[in-house]
């Protein structure tokens, strides 16, 4: 695979980079973020990957390319966000080649946007969008990075169980959700991009997403099972209003993400 297993070493006038492709999640979206700045935050697991990654790389620098509401198919017809190189995966092409010797490691969280809707419909669509130009958008970042450069995916994790607590039909809706929807989703990513020769960061299994066995205590619901906690624990999901319920995950889960991240390319 793309990644390595021991440190590299850098020069005192090397500068190196880690380049962050994506949608929200890369770019630390959260509710209590600026509005002005779509919400994004300096807490996103692109942020606390990087602080990691010094220990490895002293001076690493991140440069983040993500951009709220991105999917597969906006990243490459750059219909979200007018890039000076026309869409991000353009602009991701530009400063990898740009910056041959540079770049310590890529990236990329894609295709949570590509399903229109949280039903089997929407899942059978986004699949067909993400199996379509998910291969070209990763094939294409390989070209231009080189083969020695660690390119890294991530599965997703399942913000619809926090539905958990709604009763018995909350219940069957998050099960629901988790075997029919998010299961099939990670398997479809995880294989494009293994044929793709690349890494994946386990976030799902950071998540504990099919763990409905291991029950654990939630503040003000009780016993839940572990990946229910986690998702109220980790995001903005059972958050009331006015910052709930929202998808993204707070600070504590970014890091889990970013730990999962790390756990493959600094093993």
């Amino acid at each position: 695979m793309g990644s390595w297993r021991t440190p590299l070493a850098s020069s005192a006038n090397e500068q190196l980079y880690y380049l962050s492709l994506g949608d929200s999640l890369s770019t630390g979206v959260q509710p209590i973020g600026p509005e002005a700045f779509q919400h994004r935050t300096d807490e996103g697991y692109s942020d606390q990957l990087c602080a990691i990654a010094q220990d490895w790389f002293p001076g690493l620098q991140i440069v983040k390319l993500g951009y709220p509401g991105e999917s597969t198919t906006t990243m490459l017809d750059g219909s979200l966000f007018a890039y000076p190189n026309g869409n991000q995966l353009a602009e991701a092409v530009a400063f990898l080649r740009g910056h041959r010797g540079e770049v310590a490691f890529v990236t990329i969280d894609i295709g949570s946007n590509d399903f229109p809707t949280h039903d089997l419909t929407g899942v059978s669509l986004g699949l067909e969008d993400v199996a379509r130009n998910l291969p070209c958008i990763l094939r294409t970042l390989r070209e231009a990075a080189g083969p020695g450069i660690p390119i890294v995916g991530m599965t997703i994790y399942d913000p619809l169980l926090a539905g958990w607590v709604n009763g018995p039909d909350g219940q069957d809706l998050a099960r629901m959700s988790v075997y029919q929807g998010l299961l099939p989703i990670n398997a479809e990513l995880s294989a494009i991009y293994a044929a793709a020769g690349l890494d994946v960061a386990d976030v799902e299994g950071a998540f504990a997403t099919v763990d409905f066995e291991t029950m654990v205590p939630l503040a003000g619901v009780g016993s839940v099972p572990l990946n229910v906690a986690r998702i109220y624990e980790w995001t903005w999901a059972g958050a009331p209003p006015p910052l709930g319920p929202d998808p993204h995950a707070n600070a504590k889960g970014y890091r889990a993400i970013a730990e999962a991240f790390a756990r493959v390319l600094m093993p």
